[in-house]
């Protein structure tokens, strides 16, 4: 499902209990420099990421200041975030005009709250220019994190260049059936610089069967509750898409890769590296 660039006014674009994408939840926040914005999520732990400008945070008594630092936008520097427990308070206050992003994953336990800070990110770059694959992605809730969180992953994905693909080769991750593949629902924001462009969220439900294809622009959101779902930018523009993804029973994701197409985790150098980082 895609869902256009809007102003939520600091609503959430996917709230708890979705029936799209019920294991995720996101909100855009936006602040002015002094605003402060609380909130509390029963059932779901979140991760408050700023997209751009900087905020303090506070969880429950535990305090964590100055997180983020990008001025422009989202390619001008490391993300920074905070782990919130489900169902706990938390408080931000913008130090200066921010958008934060507020990602979320059904999760019923309380565990403790905890800051990401710019060196504590998982880097992975793979592909190539070569297979139009070519991408970098900074897990904030990732591996070094995983005995800290429940079932969230939170990443920022970018492609290496102009033009390209992202999510590909094809998979998906609609269906627990371990060890072949996990129940994971997935919710991306994107942006694009020059932020005129736009790109393509493809969505196949079957493999050989035709699809569904959405017009992605700068802001746009995508739910994805089922079916193979690479995604492209357009020549000349470079394409963001910040990532959720909420685990049914288990937080590493395992993707099960489009038969049509799976021969190319083997082409496409660093993939399987990329692979073992969603955990």
């Amino acid at each position: 499902m895609h869902i256009a660039p809007h102003d939520n006014q600091n609503k959430p674009i996917v709230d708890m209990g979705d029936s799209t994408v019920p294991l995720n939840y996101f909100n855009i926040v936006k602040l002015e420099a002094g605003q402060a914005f609380d909130y509390q999520t029963p059932g779901y732990e979140t991760c408050i990421v700023p997209a751009t400008g900087t905020v303090d945070v506070e969880v429950e008594g535990f305090k964590a200041d100055d997180i983020g630092g990008r001025v422009e936008d989202v390619w001008g520097g490391e993300p920074e975030g905070v782990y919130v427990p489900s169902g706990a308070k938390a408080t931000m206050v913008a130090k200066n005009t921010t958008e934060v992003f507020v990602a979320g994953a059904k999760y019923g336990e309380t565990l403790e709250p905890f800051a990401v800070r710019s060196d504590e990110l998982d880097l992975v770059q793979y592909g190539s220019d070569d297979t139009k694959t070519h991408r970098k992605i900074k897990h904030i809730l990732g591996q070094k994190q995983h005995d800290n969180v429940g079932r969230l992953l939170v990443s920022e994905l970018f492609t290496v260049g102009e033009g390209g693909w992202s999510g590909f080769p094809s998979h998906k991750h609609d269906t627990d059936r371990l060890p072949i593949e996990s129940r994971h629902d997935e919710t991306y924001n994107f942006r694009f610089k020059p932020n005129h462009g736009s790109g393509l969220q493809m969505l196949q439900r079957e493999d050989g069967k035709p699809g569904d294809a959405y017009h992605i622009v700068d802001g746009s959101t995508i739910c994805l509750d089922n079916g193979y779902h690479p995604c492209c930018v357009l020549p000349g523009y470079q394409m963001y898409y910040f990532t959720i993804l909420g685990g049914l029973s288990q937080r590493p994701l395992v993707q099960f890769f489009q038969p049509s197409h799976a021969y190319q985790i083997e082409t496409i150098p660093g993939i399987k590296d990329m692979i073992a980082k969603f955990k």
